[in-house]
């Protein structure tokens, strides 16, 4: 299988940006200290602050369920519970990791085409400020 990219899309209830961010700096301290294949972990703001975008990035499926287990259900729940959201996990997927997708805001696209760019190194950034 492959690396597996998460690109997740927030649209904040009124008055959570805030709980999102400090829940956010929560996420990027277990990337930190537990997770073992996670490539990036970044968290961008638009100009208002009223939506975010999340991307993650695993080195392998195994990576991945790692992250879920370390963040767990009640902290991602509560990053959740901040707005509306939907995402998209691009890359390769066993039935299983198809399977827990099936019912949740994240969608899976496989790969039909790659061009020379998806040969590069990923990014290894893990920046900590959100502001």
């Amino acid at each position: 299988m492959g690396t597996l990219l998460g690109i997740a899309h927030f649209r904040f209830h009124p008055g959570k940006v805030d709980e999102f961010k400090r829940l956010s700096l929560e996420c990027v301290d277990i990337v930190k200290s537990l997770d073992t294949g996670t490539l990036r972990y970044d968290v961008y703001l638009n100009a208002d602050h009223t939506e975010a975008t999340v991307v993650e990035e695993y080195v392998d499926e195994q990576a991945l369920i790692e992250h879920g287990q370390h963040i767990g259900e009640v902290l991602a729940g509560k990053v959740i519970a901040t707005g509306d959201v939907h995402g998209e996990l691009l890359g390769e997927a066993s039935e299983e990791l198809r399977a827990r997708l099936a019912s949740g805001p994240v969608q899976l696209f496989t790969p039909v085409l790659r061009g020379p760019a998806s040969a590069r190194q990923p990014s290894n950034h893990r920046g900590n400020t959100i502001g």
